[in-house]
């Protein structure tokens, strides 16, 4: 039996909830799922942008006429939104099988002493208390029915700091500690904890990061022949796809241009 029908087959009927969907990493990875399973897996699809969320389903639609998804807004940086979107889910998405924490975010790149505070809540509001804050609430589901994958979305920036990067560094080591963390916690159960840690990815997180600057966004890919949002979710779906007895905890992920976050190779103008 082949590698992609033995997947297809672990994926069938999965409902899968991933966080920040309407873009990037986490727009890519719903559709990844969808051509893996053949279209036989239910979505739950959030994120603060409704309107993209709408306009994804509406492609699904039409690509996978028989998919089944649901879209709801949703700021992992709030808390209090949390445990409503949970409970106001159709009846047939709230048996959760597999949880993406993608939803993260950069904001700006000022040297400590100079950091807007604004900027450090953000990206810890979002990076850090927003992924633990859902885990939590997804969690007893799993615990429940004693199975379940939590992918957590790292960075290399969570394994080595860099000088204007400190606020998302210390963001993503939170993020590995948290992941390894709970693995141990689960170690006993049949929950599986995973951590994705790419390296340069070309989305709107440089766009994010730099504020709507798109010629500075742009910069930050320029001959570097970076990762694109579908090599991550190449990645999801392959870790969650491998047979239940296999945990693949911790994966680095670089172009091949990229050695470390600041050992880029770019090509010469």
């Amino acid at each position: 039996m082949s590698q992609g029908r033995k997947a297809a087959e672990r994926l069938a009927g999965k409902t899968i909830f991933i966080t920040g969907a309407s873009a990037g990493i986490g727009q890519a990875t719903a559709l990844e799922y969808l051509d893996a399973s053949n279209g036989n897996v239910k979505l739950i699809l959030s994120a603060r942008r409704l309107s993209k969320l709408q306009e994804l389903k509406d492609t699904i639609a039409k690509e996978y006429p028989t998919a089944s998804v649901y879209v709801g807004a949703l700021d992992v940086s709030k808390p209090e939104e949390i445990a409503p979107f949970l409970d106001n889910l159709p009846a047939e998405f709230k048996d959760i099988d597999m949880l993406v924490n993608n939803a993260g975010k950069a904001l700006g790149s000022d040297k400590v002493g100079d950091i807007p505070v604004d900027d450090i809540r953000g990206m810890f509001d979002t990076n850090v208390l927003g992924l633990i804050n859902v885990t939590q609430a997804v969690l007893p589901i799993f615990k429940k029915k004693n199975s379940g994958d939590i992918v957590n979305l790292g960075s290399v920036a969570g394994r080595e700091a860099y000088p204007t990067g400190s606020i998302y560094c210390a963001s993503k080591f939170a993020v590995r500690a948290f992941t390894d963390s709970l693995r141990k916690e689960l170690i006993d159960t049949n929950i599986r904890v995973m951590l994705i840690a790419p390296g340069i990815v070309e989305t709107e997180f440089s766009l994010v990061r730099y504020k709507g600057d798109s010629e500075r966004a742009a910069g930050v890919y320029t001959g570097a022949h970076p990762l694109l949002a579908e090599d991550i979710a190449d990645l999801i779906v392959y870790t969650t796809s491998r047979r239940a007895n296999t945990v693949i905890a911790d994966t680095l992920i670089f172009p091949t241009t990229q050695g470390s976050p600041y050992h880029i190779h770019r090509d010469s103008a």
